[in-house]
């Protein structure tokens, strides 16, 4: 008596689930959706993943620079800029209990957002959305590893590991940076060739308030500036 192959082929790490697919997905629950802000449409175009990922990982750095100050043991840092903040999880994709093309149904139209939409000339800029959490941003990159196939070679189950690169325009930045300056307390170290209205151009976008700076530490004679002296900037309500 021959035993009848199964309709699926797998690897040997990973197990098939004791319990049948249908009943871990996420029926009635809220599930974790890509949906696409621009180019935009009404309804905005949404993707769904068969599972909430188990977890989520947010990572974003600044960039720093050395002052270069001869004979200290530590130079002084310079805050240079910031960097997007970036958003990675993994998430399984599958088909199996409707024996369709994972690939077609669910790995192809991920992929697609790498591509170049001809609408905006780039690469169409997505929202994450899970419950209360959302990040917009574009995909960074995307890695399929297909781990579950049916008889007649298609793949059935995929595991993605998906990178999202936070997005904002300009103006969004340009807002915030205008009401960060003004209200909040800063340090600067002074650099060769630095003047006070060339650092409140930095601080304030403006180079009128170097009075302000020059008030907060007590600077009699503006145009003579030491290279690696920290000084305070005020807030513009501040100092007078």
């Amino acid at each position: 008596m021959t035993m009848e192959q199964p309709w699926y082929v797998e690897k040997p790490s990973e197990p098939v689930p004791s319990v049948p697919v249908k009943a871990a997905k996420l029926d009635g629950a809220k599930r974790a959706v890509l949906e696409i802000v621009r180019p935009a449409s009404t309804p905005p175009v949404q993707i769904p993943f068969c599972f909430n990922p188990t977890e989520l990982q947010l990572a974003k750095q600044n960039t720093f620079q050395e002052v270069p100050i001869p004979g200290l043991n530590a130079p002084p840092i310079q805050f240079v800029r910031g960097a997007s903040e970036k958003l990675s999880f993994e998430a399984v994709v599958d088909t199996s209990d409707e024996m369709l093309n994972v690939r077609t149904k669910y790995v192809d139209p991920i992929r697609n957002l790498l591509a170049i939409d001809g609408r905006i000339h780039a690469p169409p800029i997505v929202k994450f959305v899970w419950e209360e959490f959302q990040f917009t941003g574009v995909i960074e990159s995307l890695a399929v590893t297909f781990t579950l196939f049916a008889d007649a070679g298609f793949p059935v189950r995929a595991r993605l590991a998906i990178a999202l690169k936070e997005y904002t325009t300009v103006e969004q930045q340009v807002a915030l940076a205008k009401k960060q300056s003004p209200d909040v307390e800063k340090s600067y170290v002074v650099r060769r060739g630095d003047t006070l209205s060339g650092i409140a151009e930095q601080a304030y976008g403006d180079p009128a308030p170097w009075r302000a700076i020059a008030t907060a530490n007590a600077i009699v004679d503006p145009r003579t500036l030491s290279p690696g002296a920290v000084l305070t900037i005020p807030r513009l309500g501040g100092a007078a």
